[in-house]
């Protein structure tokens, strides 16, 4: 009996040591949690009484941070959904054009963004009496800027599940969340370390989460992030689908999308 249970024990001890993406994974999520609570106790510590005053702030970033996660993950599994259904192959030899193919699942990430989040503003009304469609017109500018970023990062997350195989699937729940702690959801930039915040303003999610602060605690829209969240966005955007394009064809090419799946 102790045999065969050491015999399951080291099958699954090499399938970790040969898939880089679930160790990963297993140092991941604590990581990820220990940092982005920890600065949200380091903020909430100094900040209390001003969080106190603005009302629904952090319900707002919870709704809007849900825009990016299910922007990106609404991509990615439309694109899982493929490789589940072994349907990779067939689309290739269709007449179906690997960019129509990206269109069709950024609409789709669109869909199932819309079917997620509006029931969930809908009950923060009901429950919290916070309603994010107070930030005004600017909602629409937070909304587009973070589902192009959630795109994005769905892109480059098939893109490696394309060259790594399946193995690399759990990256689609775990990608966004590393942009999580510099992506300045329940903080103020400022709370960073200075190298951080050089991080956190290369990405389009830190000026749009300060434009929504600054709506929400001050009563003031800060255009110029928005217009900074967009320039980085189109380039993120560019990147995301350069290197899913190319994966697709490389896969393409080599014949990888009978084996995508394995």
């Amino acid at each position: 009996m102790t045999g065969r249970i050491g015999a399951m024990i080291l099958r699954h001890v090499y399938l970790l040591r040969t898939s880089w993406p679930r160790l990963v994974e297993l140092m991941y999520w604590p990581t990820i949690q220990m940092v982005l609570w920890g600065f949200i106790t380091r903020y909430l510590m100094t900040s209390s009484s001003v969080i106190a005053q603005a009302s629904g702030v952090l319900i707002s970033a919870v709704l809007l941070w849900d825009v990016l996660f299910r922007g990106q993950l609404g991509f990615s599994l439309s694109f899982l959904e493929e490789i589940w259904s072994r349907n990779l192959a067939n689309l290739s030899v269709s007449p179906l054009r690997p960019a129509e193919f990206l269109v069709a699942l950024t609409v789709m990430s669109l869909i199932r963004t819309l079917i997620g989040i509006l029931p969930a503003t809908g009950l923060a009304i009901v429950f919290y009496d916070a309603s994010i469609y107070e930030l005004g017109l600017p909602l629409i500018a937070f909304f587009v800027n973070l589902l192009i970023m959630g795109w994005a990062i769905g892109m480059m997350v098939s893109a490696l599940i394309l060259r790594v195989g399946l193995g690399a699937e759990s990256t689609a729940w775990l990608a966004i969340f590393l942009i999580a702690p510099v992506s300045a959801i329940y903080y103020p930039v400022a709370v960073l370390p200075e190298w951080l915040q050089v991080v956190a303003w290369a990405l389009p999610t830190a000026p749009v989460f300060e434009g929504m602060r600054a709506i929400l605690m001050e009563g003031q829209f800060r255009p110029e992030l928005l217009i900074h969240a967009f320039l980085l966005d189109l380039v993120y955007l560019a990147v995301g689908a350069g290197l899913f394009l190319y994966s697709f064809q490389v896969a393409r090419r080599r014949g990888l999308l009978l084996q995508v799946g394995e």
